[in-house]
């Protein structure tokens, strides 16, 4: 099994900024796509930015030019920086990766999530 603890979260007042982390850890192998979705109640979970194991981002509109994402892939660690804060980014962050056994078997896994309240 593969494992992802964030780390980071809090509240930030709007127009702060925060950072998040995420170490994989365990039967990794080999870890392609890591990515952050945020999760807010009584709405669906939404991809915020995403980076492949070379590097390619991708970023939802609404976060285009504020946040970044990063990985080290020597520490199997995908990390987001947002920055201008706006109370529309609150909800629960969480994690994903997706990778390949040793075997060659896919397994996707999700942290636990890291909860960003942003006030106005």
């Amino acid at each position: 099994q593969v494992q992802l603890v964030e780390s980071g979260g809090g509240l930030v007042q709007a127009g702060g900024s925060l950072r998040l982390s995420c170490a994989a850890s365990g039967s990794i192998f080999r870890l392609n796509d890591m990515g952050w979705y945020r999760q807010v109640p009584g709405e669906q979970r939404e991809l915020v930015a995403a980076i492949t194991s070379g590097g390619r981002t991708n970023y939802a509109d609404s976060v285009k030019g504020r946040f970044t994402i990063s990985r080290d892939n020597a520490k199997n660690t995908v990390y987001l920086q947002m920055n201008s804060l706006k109370p529309e980014d609150t909800g629960v962050y969480l994690c994903h990766a997706e990778g390949t056994y040793y075997s060659g078997s896919v397994y996707y896994s999700w942290g636990q999530g890291a909860q960003v309240p942003v006030s106005s």
